[in-house]
C-alpha cells in the first residue's frame, strides 16, 4: 500500500508539473513541449503503478467507482500522450492531467464498499476492453468541447489569442471521428464480449442497465459515423452534439448505476 500512495503522489507532482509548463506554452511562445512530455511519461508511469495498487487486492480485482476511475484516467492519459507526439494535441493536458489528479487524489482517500472479486480471463479481457473503449470516447467527448470552443470563437471573429494555439478547424474535427472509430470499435468488441462472458447478464444488479446505455450510445456512434462517411454530413455541430450525447449515455449507464449501487441502495 506504501509503494500505491508514494507513485500516486508523484503522479499527481508531475501531472501538476505538465500541467504548468503546458499553461506556459498554451499563453506564451514559449516552448515548453520537451518538459510537458517528460512530466507526462514519468507521471503516467507513477500512475499506473498507483492505479494497480488500489485496483489488484489480496483478495482479488477491487473493480470500485473510484478504483475504476483511476484506471480510466492513466488510460486517457496515456492514450493521448501517444497521440499527441503524432498530432498537435497538447492542449488536451490542460483539461487531462488535472482530472488525472482528481481521479489519483480520490482513489487513495476514498474507498469503496464493493468486493473485490476473482474473474476468468474472458471476463477480465470485456473489463479491460470496455475501459480503453471508454477511454477513446472521454477523450473525443473532450476534443469536441474543445472544437466547440474553437468553432464558436472562429464564427465570431475571435481567430488570434488562445484560439490561435489551436490546430487547423478540420484537423481538431478529423481527429474527432479517428477517435470515435476506434471508440466505437471498442465499444462493439466489450458488448460482445459481455453479453459471451456474462452467465446471467440479466441478474447482475446494474448490468443490464450499463448494457442497456451501451448499446443506446453503440447507436448513436454508429449513426453519427455512418451519416459522415456513407452520407456525407459535414459540419462540426453534429459531431459535437452527437459525440457528447453518446457519452453522457455512457457515463450514465456505467458511473450512474455503479453509484446508485454502491452508495445509494447499498
Amino acid at each position: 500500500m506504501q509503494v500505491t500512495v508514494i507513485s500516486g503522489l508523484f503522479a499527481v507532482l508531475f501531472y501538476l508539473m505538465g500541467t504548468i509548463f503546458q499553461g506556459v506554452n498554451f499563453t506564451s511562445n514559449k516552448n515548453t513541449r520537451t518538459a510537458v512530455f517528460t512530466f507526462g511519461a514519468i507521471a503516467v508511469i507513477a500512475h499506473a503503478i498507483s492505479a494497480f495498487g488500489v485496483i489488484r487486492t489480496t483478495s482479488g480485482y477491487h473493480f470500485g467507482f473510484f478504483e475504476i476511475s483511476t484506471l480510466i484516467a492513466v488510460s486517457i492519459s496515456l492514450l493521448v500522450i501517444i497521440s499527441a507526439l503524432r498530432k498537435p494535441l497538447e492542449n488536451l493536458f490542460l483539461g487531462l492531467f488535472p482530472l488525472a489528479i482528481l481521479a489519483i487524489l480520490t482513489s487513495l482517500t476514498v474507498s469503496s464498499d464493493y468486493p473485490p472479486t476473482d474473474m476468468s480471463p474472458g471476463l477480465a479481457g470485456h473489463i479491460l476492453i470496455s475501459i480503453l473503449a471508454y477511454s477513446f470516447i472521454a477523450i473525443a467527448a473532450l476534443q469536441s468541447v474543445f472544437l466547440a470552443y474553437q468553432n464558436y470563437h472562429l464564427k465570431h471573429g475571435h481567430a488570434g489569442g488562445l484560439i490561435s494555439k489551436f490546430p487547423p478547424l478540420l484537423d481538431m474535427e478529423a481527429f474527432l471521428f479517428e477517435l470515435l472509430w476506434v471508440g466505437q470499435v471498442l465499444l462493439s468488441l466489450g458488448i460482445v464480449a459481455g453479453l459471451l462472458f456474462f452467465d446471467d447478464i440479466w441478474g447482475i444488479d446494474g448490468l443490464i442497465h450499463k448494457t442497456f446505455f451501451s448499446m443506446l450510445a453503440w447507436i448513436v456512434f454508429a449513426v453519427l459515423l455512418w451519416g459522415r462517411y456513407r452520407l456525407g454530413w459535414r459540419g462540426v455541430k453534429p459531431a459535437i452534439r452527437g459525440t457528447l450525447t453518446g457519452a453522457t449515455l455512457l457515463i450514465v449507464g456505467y458511473y450512474g448505476s455503479k453509484f446508485a449501487l454502491e452508495y445509494i441502495l447499498s
